[in-house]
């Protein structure tokens, strides 16, 4: 199975990005986790994208706030699926980077989850490394199932609540 890279714009971003990592870990998909900068390493990161595909990944997952390029200067490098993840930052509650994330010129695109949304970003992740890996698909079925159901459960006890009211 092809890996998953975590890429981040700063270490500070590495608890935003756990979920992600535990996630595609249940899921037993190898992940890398990495810091790089737009800004500050782009050769690093351009380096890092052009042999992500020889280096056995599938997805590169980006996370990054502010002016949040990270997802822009990964993808231009590579035909991988890049998943941003727009981080927050103590300024515009994340908007600057979800804007940063999302607006790519035509040509180079950029998936985008919601702002810190990591767990979206590595299950996005697994569903395109699922296409061509019948047993992933099946445990994302599975997780689906479960989650179904246990939202069934949440509603059966708001039930019984509302009758005792």
């Amino acid at each position: 199975m092809k890996k998953v890279a975590i890429i981040m714009g700063s270490d500070s971003d590495l608890p935003i990005v756990t979920p992600a990592i535990k996630t595609l870990g249940n899921l037993g998909i190898e992940t890398e986790v990495r810091v790089m900068s737009a800004h500050r390493t782009p050769e690093a990161a351009h380096d890092f994208s052009k042999n992500a595909i020889e280096n056995g990944f599938g997805v590169i997952i980006a996370a990054a706030g502010m002016a949040a390029h990270l997802g822009g200067v990964l993808a231009a490098s590579t035909t991988l699926p890049v998943i941003g993840i727009p981080c927050s930052a103590k300024v515009l509650d994340g908007m600057d980077a979800m804007l940063a994330t999302v607006m790519m010129p035509p040509g180079i695109p950029v998936a985008t989850v919601g702002v810190n949304a990591a767990k979206n970003a590595a299950l996005l992740a697994a569903e395109i490394l699922a296409v061509g890996d019948d047993a992933l698909m099946q445990k994302l079925m599975d997780m689906r199932a479960d989650m179904a159901k246990q939202v069934e459960e949440k509603d059966k006890a708001l039930q019984l609540k509302l009758k005792e009211l």
